[in-house]
């Protein structure tokens, strides 16, 4: 695989563990582990810096339906207006809270990264488990941002599934929070 003209940055937080949810898909355990006592004043792990930096997203459809159940007002609708794709090759309408938000999307992801780039979209932020794989297996991730929280879950739904080759994760940095959140940003190289 060539890589795209889009760049294509992961920003998701794992338990310490690695799980991204619990076994039936919650998250409500980001908001209640960790110091929450901590001042975090404007802290905001580097998400605002980085949502500003992209133009457009793709994510999955357990994302979507995560992020749907969570019933946002559109004062905490943080995407704007920037296109928003949901692959999904069985669910082929968004729920009615999503709806001129999201577009859903069966095709292959080298056409949608295409057609990106095609509408001058540069860098697009990839969100949910199996997506993050899929884009991993066609080496289309240059960037992750990976916060662990500080929380063993034991089981879940992992950040990463069947990668069918090497991923090398470079430049390493990382930053410890008040919180007791530490968060690691990788670049991604797929040469052996």
């Amino acid at each position: 695989m060539k890589s795209s003209a889009i760049k294509c940055s992961v920003y998701i937080a794992t338990s310490a563990d690695g799980y991204i949810a619990t076994t039936d898909g919650g998250v409500d355990w980001l908001h209640t582990a960790g110091n929450t006592d901590a001042d975090m004043g404007d802290e905001d792990m580097g998400f605002w810096a980085f949502m500003n930096s992209v133009d457009c997203m793709v994510m999955g459809r357990k994302c979507m339906e995560m992020i749907s159940s969570m019933d946002l007002t559109p004062a905490q609708w943080v995407y704007g207006d920037m296109p928003i794709i949901v692959l999904s090759k069985t669910v082929k309408q968004p729920p009615e809270n999503m709806l001129g938000k999201v577009e859903m999307y069966a095709g292959e992801i080298e056409a949608l990264m295409q057609d990106f780039a095609a509408r001058g979209l540069k860098h697009a932020y990839i969100d949910g488990g199996s997506t993050i794989t899929s884009f991993l297996n066609l080496k289309l991730i240059n960037q992750m941002i990976i916060t662990k929280v500080p929380l063993l879950l034991g089981e879940g739904i992992p950040l990463f599934g069947k990668i069918d080759h090497v991923v090398k994760l470079t430049d390493a940095q990382s930053e410890a929070y008040v919180n007791d959140f530490v968060q690691v940003r990788y670049n991604v190289s797929y040469e052996q």
